[in-house]
């Protein structure tokens, strides 16, 4: 007869071994308490059971209640466990759920492993991984960790609706065998078939991928689109995971229409840094007044960046972009750039003190320019030093910059200055916010071949030139603030005053302070010039006024202001820039802000003289995350001086909504169309109304798979980057590999 020992575990976790002991003589385990013996730690298994039944004959033991075990982090969960201690096989039923170290957890009506609780077979299987996707067969078995499913299914859509209730997963893979290799990552499949929405779409004798989101070698979702220039294009990325911290994407693509390119994308990570090198090739024709040249030749794109952070203080970085036409990218529909940049920049940062030494290089992607007057640095050494005032207090900023700029077939300049500004800022007791500026330049210029700028106000005189800049500043700001509606307003008066005495201007050439133009953002600068090559110098005083309320969930802030010239010195700027006269024209914005819900940001100008609209500029954004509205328009019509290329006027409106229609579906679209007219600009082709391209489309996205259809015209042409449509086609199974 076989002496069988039961008695109740309450729940306790205990080592296998002293277990092994405490079963082994009972009547003395229930007398006292056991002491446990030390057992090797591979062999060491945490047990918790509500009741245990021990045959000493057949040393088997049969847990019951909550049973849980636990080795070499697998865990093991059930409502019965038998343990055969001469075999070691432990078999499990009832809920049975099976942990294991990586975080993979398996389901099961009944299972059988050994006491390793690595292997063994499960009935009726579900294994739940760690980031959600879900492997299901009637029948599994596990060798070493690995698993082998034969008639699984894969899917990493959820199973279940809102209300728990079962559905059909968006997406799924049904496989004759599915193995998952947990220390491969990998899940690995034979005579599979893709379903989509519970249609087979397609068929593959075998494939793997990543069995998390890590990332892992493989194929990617590929891309499918239609341009009336290269045809249909099929795009396939291979992803290569060369190590944790390097990435190699290849990606063929082949048209219908013209010869195949190749795309690649190189990405690595180091210990002081990260870098990318990006490229794209083939071989094709370009038009030439309005056809093809028969010419096939290599054209290509080059992308690069990195940066490299040597010490706490102390980096580099730096980026290449090269193409080898002007039309490629728009062709092959990689950017929309007009023009490219490289640079590298070795800089050092302190909490006061900046240091760097920067190179730039241009490529011009516009058909009219000359690559000759593109301008490259080389290099431009820039340092900053900021100090506390020991004497009245305050803070003083030192710079010293210099910069070398050459053209090939161009203007040539070398510039040097060093500045000195102090600031110094205070409240009165009556809450008014006092700021009081004093401010030195010293700069040397150096030109050459300045007559070949074509705008003349640009240029400059050739030879050596030297000017001294000074200027003394002092602005008063009074917040008045109260209580209004159950929130607060802030109204705060702002006056400057600015004198700086007479500045050699025109004798130096114009190279960073083109584009000047008056606006909210610049009327209370110290120099309304963007640049440092021109400087506003005269005596002038500057007013405005700031206006905020806050409100729960509603917020709106608007400023508005004005300057005056105290002198009738003619002013440097162009006409059309709103600071031509004594008296500028007048600038301001409000945005308002309701919830998420509404955000809206008008900027404007107002002639002086009339208050007609100068500058009308309009973002906005209405709507919820799925269903919105943006809508942006900008009309420059400022009567600006004939022939300087960087103040033409312009009027565009660009406007994009998406609505989400459906719980999955939404629809989206685009536009954007110049209406510039000749009035406005007498050089622009729009003539009151150009489309410049739009898009529209639908999509579907869930949990797991967005898929859409997208149609894009574009309007403007340029050599063999025609005007023409383009369709494309989206699919991406989330969760997939990467």
């Amino acid at each position: 007869m076989s002496s069988i020992t039961e008695f109740t575990a309450g729940v306790r976790t205990i080592g296998l071994a002293t277990l092994a002991v405490l079963l082994a003589y009972a009547p003395a385990a229930m007398a006292q308490e056991a002491t446990p013996i030390a057992a090797k730690p591979d062999e060491q298994v945490d047990f918790a059971a509500d009741a245990l039944v021990y045959d000493n004959e057949a040393d088997i033991v049969t847990a019951t209640g909550k049973v849980r075990m636990v080795r070499e982090g697998n865990t093991l969960d059930a409502e019965k466990v038998v343990w055969n201690r001469k075999s070691g096989e432990v078999t499990a039923s009832g809920n049975v759920k099976i942990v294991n170290p990586g975080g993979d957890t398996a389901f099961g009506d009944s299972v059988q492993l050994t006491d390793t609780l690595k292997d063994g077979v499960v009935e009726n299987l579900l294994i739940v991984l760690q980031d959600g996707g879900r492997l299901a067969a009637k029948r599994g078995t596990r060798v070493n960790g690995v698993s082998t499913l034969e008639r699984a299914s894969y899917t990493a859509c959820a199973v279940e609706d809102e209300n728990l209730c079962p559905k059909t997963p968006a997406w799924r893979i049904n496989a004759l065998r599915v193995i998952h290799d947990p220390v491969k990552n990998r899940i690995f499949y034979k005579s599979a078939t893709f379903e989509l929405f519970g249609l087979p779409i397609l068929y593959v004798p075998s494939f793997s991928h990543p069995s998390d989101n890590k990332g892992g070698s493989g194929l990617l979702v590929p891309d499918v689109q239609y341009t009336r220039v290269n045809g249909l294009e099929l795009s396939l990325p291979v992803y290569f995971k060369i190590d944790t911290n390097r990435q190699l994407t290849l990606t063929p693509h082949v048209y219908s229409s013209t010869l195949p390119a190749l795309e690649a994308d190189y990405r690595a990570l180091t210990k002081s840094g990260a870098y990318r090198i990006g490229g794209f090739a083939t071989f094709s024709e370009q038009f030439s007044t309005g056809a093809l040249n028969g010419n096939r030749e290599f054209r290509g794109y080059l992308d690069a960046n990195g940066r490299f952070q040597l010490d706490p203080k102390l980096s580099i970085s730096g980026s290449i972009r090269l193409v080898t036409d002007r039309t490629f990218l728009r062709r092959y529909d990689i950017t929309r750039d007009d023009r490219l940049r490289s640079t590298i920049s070795v800089e050092r940062v302190t909490r006061t003190s900046y240091a760097g030494l920067t190179a730039w290089g241009f490529q011009t992607l516009r058909s009219g320019d000359s690559q000759g007057q593109i301008p490259f640095v080389l290099p431009e050494f820039d340092l900053r030093k900021r100090i506390a005032d020991p004497l009245v207090g305050g803070r003083i900023d030192l710079q010293f910059n210099t910069l070398a700029l050459s053209r090939s077939s161009g203007q040539d300049t070398q510039r040097a200055f060093g500045s000195a500004r102090w600031d110094l800022r205070r409240i009165t007791p009556l809450g008014q916010e006092v700021q009081l500026t004093a401010f030195g330049r010293a700069d040397v210029y150096h030109t050459d071949e300045a007559g070949k700028t074509l705008t003349a106000i640009y240029r400059g005189q050739d030879g050596w030139h030297n000017r001294l800049i000074g200027a003394v500043a002092a602005e008063i700001r009074w917040p008045f603030v109260g209580a209004l509606w159950g929130g607060s307003q802030r109204i705060t008066p702002r006056l400057q005053i600015v004198a700086s005495p007479p500045t050699r201007n025109l004798a130096v050439p114009n190279e960073d302070a083109r584009a000047v133009d008056l606006e909210d953002s610049n009327l209370f600068a110290l120099n309304r010039f963007p640049g440092y090559d021109r400087w506003e110098d005269g005596a002038r005083a500057t007013y405005g006024l700031d206006y905020a309320l806050d409100l729960p969930g509603f917020a709106l802030t608007a400023n508005i202001g004005q300057s005056y010239r105290l002198n009738s010195k003619p002013a440097l700027f162009p006409d059309g820039t709103g600071l031509t006269n004594r008296t500028s024209d007048i600038v301001g914005r409000t945005t308002v802000k309701f919830k998420n819900l509404v955000s809206l940001t008008h900027r404007y100008r107002l002639d002086k003289d009339g208050l007609k609209v100068r500058r009308n500029e309009l973002d906005a954004t209405i709507g919820t995350d799925q269903t919105y509205l943006t809508a942006g328009y900008l009309r420059l019509n400022r009567n600006v001086t004939r022939g300087i290329e960087d103040l033409r006027d312009r009027e565009e409106i660009r406007i994009g909504a998406r609505v989400h229609f459906a719980k999955f579906w939404s629809a989206f679209g685009s536009a954007v169309v110049d209406l510039t007219n000749k009035a406005e600009d007498p050089a622009s082709i729009a003539d009151g109304y150009q489309p410049i391209r739009h898009r529209l489309g639908v999509q579907y996205e869930d949990d797991c798979l967005r898929f859409g259809v997208t149609w894009r015209r574009d309007y403007d042409a340029a050599g063999d980057a025609r005007r023409g449509n383009t369709y494309q086609l989206t699919l991406s199974f989330k969760h997939l590999g990467r």
